[in-house]
């Protein structure tokens, strides 16, 4: 059988450059690997917790229909801050008295092979119940926004998530294949439509959705109850497994709950970082009852406060202060910025702040993004309304609480590989 072999070379390219022009294969300190099922992986790879590893259950096998976020190919037209302004935007997609050129450049969408602007107003004018359609969606980490969640704007609105999603009582988990920044944190909750790219920077690392709900319909859905309505997207083997462990079936919402605990424990995601990084996560499963449903109260609350449906946000004690120094609340170019010695959230040059920030929360990632400068980040030019203050006090409070649950959660661990 075929031996493999890998070498490494470290530095800047002229470096690498010199090195290379003074070796060859046979003075090149090769190293011999052993590539695993399933990947293959032609580089070393720390195998040493595998097995344990391997024995959790992947995400995908768990939760069997799940799909990519929505992509729409032009997000500046499809989703918007304010609902209104999109609402004009379709207005006008369906006023005969302005052409298909005049509509495209004022809005600056293109035709491509799966849209077409002339072929998507005539759609829209035909549609009597066009404004069901605009709805709210996951966009990024605490920042929903409005979307015209239709292929009349978007080039892949998902048809899994717009028969499970869309107007339905559910929770969806969002985690990514593969990462393109170091560290697994790629884990985020919705009830609304999620985007691709809601934990993700690029599309190596694009988000899945996992509905935790499936929803059909029925010969009399008026009358029929929500649990006729619905199944829990959850395996049968898998629940087979979780029952013989606990000697009981929990809930969805407990499954899901005590999953997403696991996915937030900082050793979790350090131990198996090396596997982390390649493929969807898995889940170990506990015998421990009290374990499990520690666990679950704890991801409950994570999701709660992920959602800005915590009760805890609503204690305006804990809120950082906004001061404005003149700067009328406008988010400038180039910020925010952030001052340790006075732990706070600088939004422009005149000096408009957020304090009272810890460091930790401002360099606290959720996937690919720093949540405390990104939200602002989006924001660049526009005025900070009332609420957004508020919505962005709360994000602060919500990643504090956040950090404390990661800590409680490890400690309630007694251990891994969990038993």
């Amino acid at each position: 059988m075929a031996k493999i072999f890998h070498a490494h070379l470290h530095g800047d390219r002229e470096t690498k450059y010199d090195r290379l022009m003074e070796s060859d294969i046979s003075n090149t300190a090769w190293s011999e690997i052993s590539p695993q099922t399933p990947f293959y992986l032609l580089i070393p790879q720390d195998t040493q917790l595998l097995k344990e590893y391997d024995r959790g259950w992947k995400i995908t096998e768990i939760m069997p229909v799940n799909v990519l976020g929505f992509q729409t190919h032009r997000d500046h037209f499809a989703v918007d801050f304010d609902r209104e302004t999109l609402q004009q935007k379709i207005l006008e997609m369906r006023n005969d008295s302005i052409s298909d050129h005049e509509y495209a450049e004022k809005y600056e969408v293109k035709d491509n092979s799966s849209w077409k602007i002339r072929e998507v107003r005539k759609k829209i004018r035909s549609d009597s119940e066009w404004k069901r359609h605009l709805i709210s969606c996951s966009y990024r980490p605490f920042d929903n926004r409005s979307c015209y969640f239709s292929e009349i704007a978007m080039d892949r609105p998902r048809r899994e998530l717009m028969d499970h999603v869309v107007n339905r009582e559910n929770l969806c988990l969002l985690s990514s294949r593969q990462q393109a920044t170091l560290g697994y944190r790629h884990c985020w909750v919705t009830d609304v439509p999620a985007n691709d790219c809601v934990i993700s920077t690029t599309s190596r690392e694009a988000n899945q959705a996992f509905p935790l709900y499936l929803y059909f319909s029925t010969d009399n859905s008026q009358k029929s109850t929500l649990e006729e309505q619905r199944r829990p997207n959850l395996s049968q083997p898998f629940l087979n497994d979780i029952t013989a462990k606990l000697g009981y079936t929990p809930t969805p919402e407990a499954i899901f709950h005590y999953i997403y605990a696991i996915f937030h424990s900082p050793t979790y995601r350090t131990r198996y970082a090396e596997f982390l990084k390649i493929d969807f996560p898995r889940v170990p499963l506990t015998r421990n009852d009290t374990l499990f449903r520690q666990l679950a109260t704890y991801g409950e609350q994570l999701v709660a406060l992920h959602l800005m449906k915590s009760t805890k946000l609503e204690q305006t004690h804990q809120h950082p202060q906004f001061v404005q120094q003149g700067g009328n609340c406008i988010v400038d170019p180039a910020h925010p910025k952030y001052e340790i010695n006075t732990r706070s959230v600088v939004i422009n040059k005149k000096g408009d702040r957020f304090t009272d920030i810890p460091q930790a929360v401002w360099n606290f990632y959720v996937g690919g993004y720093p949540v405390c400068a990104k939200w602002l980040k989006d924001r660049k030019g526009r005025t900070l309304s009332p609420q957004d203050i508020t919505h962005y006090q709360q994000i602060v409070v919500a990643l504090d609480e956040t950090i404390k649950l990661m800590t409680a959660i490890d400690q309630a661990i007694p251990g891994f590989p969990i038993e």
